[in-house]
């Protein structure tokens, strides 16, 4: 990312009442990324989970239905067989392996707060076609209405696309707009947008809100190197997508303590993106 690139604030009311529209959400999307659930070496990380979870049945007790986006199944797998993987095939095939023992670590951390879970795989094909898109909305709303949080994943089994460039978050982005849901909180390594990598730059800041200023934060992101699993710009491009059906979305940091929470009190964390239609319309 380019150090010298400037990025206009947005005002300070707008940002607020985007913010309260966020806090008040009733149906939150939340995905966490392959960063947010492993370790250094790719592999399951059972603490960064338990956060997660704990995190997410905070919003549970306060009222709120939850559905989890998680990605995870290829590094459960890399951890349980010690392999590593060098193709798409082998890729694959580890996420086999690994989504029974991801579901096993989510089952057993949700027992923790007697909170029941589902298991949904889908992929681009059950998206793109009407009837199976209805099929899934109508088993996602069954499983909330019976208070049970559904778990989703790519069926990286099958899907080679995902396993290459977007780390569930254009899947997150369709979920959350094809089930009219009130928030989506992308859940990364890195807590929000940044004018430049604050993992190298120490002069990088942190972008507040992105709504009017778009443009500028597209630039900017176009300009870096694409991560391993999808990077910052298949975020900043599901939630542009995500905002403009008028659904607020906030890229947070999965470490930050109490991440869920700090957004249903109103707190700032991480980077709002204001949804274009609706009441917070500039």
């Amino acid at each position: 990312m380019s150090e010298t690139t400037t990025i206009d604030a947005i005002d300070s009311e707008t940002v607020e009442t985007a913010r309260a529209r966020a806090a008040g959400a009733d149906l939150v999307v939340v995905k966490a990324g392959t960063n947010s659930l492993t370790d250094e070496d790719s592999r399951l990380d059972r603490v960064k989970l338990d956060k997660l979870v704990a995190d997410i049945m905070d919003l549970r007790e306060r009222g709120k239905d939850v559905i989890l986006i998680s990605s995870g199944a290829v590094g459960a797998g890399k951890g349980r067989l010690d392999r590593e993987n060098g193709s798409i095939e082998e890729t694959q095939a580890l996420s086999t392996v690994g989504q029974g023992l991801l579901m096993r670590h989510y089952t057993q951390s949700f027992e923790r707060y007697d909170q029941d879970v589902a298991q949904i795989l889908l992929t681009g094909k059950d998206l793109d076609n009407p009837e199976r898109f209805r099929n899934f909305k109508k088993t996602v709303e069954t499983l909330l209405a019976w208070d049970v949080v559904p778990i989703i994943n790519e069926n990286d089994a099958v899907a080679r696309e995902e396993l290459q460039i977007g780390d569930n978050d254009m899947l997150s982005a369709s979920v959350a707009t094809g089930i009219d849901v009130e928030l989506l909180v992308t859940l990364t390594d890195v807590d929000g947008v940044y004018t430049g990598n604050p993992k190298h730059d120490d002069d990088a800041e942190l972008i507040e809100a992105v709504g009017a200023n778009y443009e500028a934060v597209e630039r900017l992101i176009n300009g870096s190197t694409t991560a391993r699993f999808g990077g910052i710009k298949t975020k900043v491009e599901g939630a542009r997508d995500v905002s403009t059906h008028g659904i607020p979305v906030i890229i947070a940091g999965s470490t930050t303590p109490d991440v869920l929470a700090k957004i249903a009190d109103e707190q700032p964390t991480g980077t709002l993106f204001i949804p274009t239609n609706g009441e917070t319309d500039e």
